[in-house]
């Protein structure tokens, strides 16, 4: 998962039925996303009632975004920063944000995660700033699963 809000479907087995994907509670949230929240909330309907199958395995699978090794390393440095921080080494905790933001700057979790440690507000400007920087460049801020609801 590397951004929120993020949601998993999860069946009564325990098993995902749809991967990662971003979703959102009210049409405020969506619009900012470029996301049709109404078509998410349909799709889940149809699920929870039964009318819709989940998601074959092979095309789960085809749908989820495994983490890269890249990934996997920003996650460890994130992991470092935060215990780096819990333990007074504010300097050295800063670089590893540094290097995680560096080796996974997709994953906002992690690079918004940082902010309240570094002393700005992961809501204010030094995120919008980011945000636009990372559309700028030709990127998705969200990545949205496909959403083929039939009508509810």
């Amino acid at each position: 998962m590397v951004n929120v809000p993020t949601v998993l479907w999860i069946d009564e087995q325990g098993r995902i039925v749809r991967p990662n994907d971003v979703a959102f509670t009210s049409e405020a949230g969506g619009r900012y996303a470029n996301v049709s929240t109404e078509a998410q909330m349909t799709l889940l309907r149809q699920w929870v009632r039964g009318e819709l199958p989940a998601t074959p395995p092979a095309e789960l699978r085809a749908l989820q975004q495994l983490p890269t090794d890249d990934d996997q390393r920003a996650r460890a440095e994130f992991g470092l920063g935060n215990w780096l921080w819990r333990n007074g080494r504010q300097e050295a905790a800063a670089r590893a944000f540094e290097r995680a933001g560096d080796l996974a700057p997709h994953d906002f979790m992690i690079r918004r995660g940082t902010m309240p440690m570094l002393g700005k507000d992961p809501f204010g400007e030094d995120f919008r700033a980011m945000v636009k920087d990372w559309r700028d460049r030709g990127h998705a801020y969200y990545n949205p699963l496909p959403v083929d609801a039939p009508e509810d």
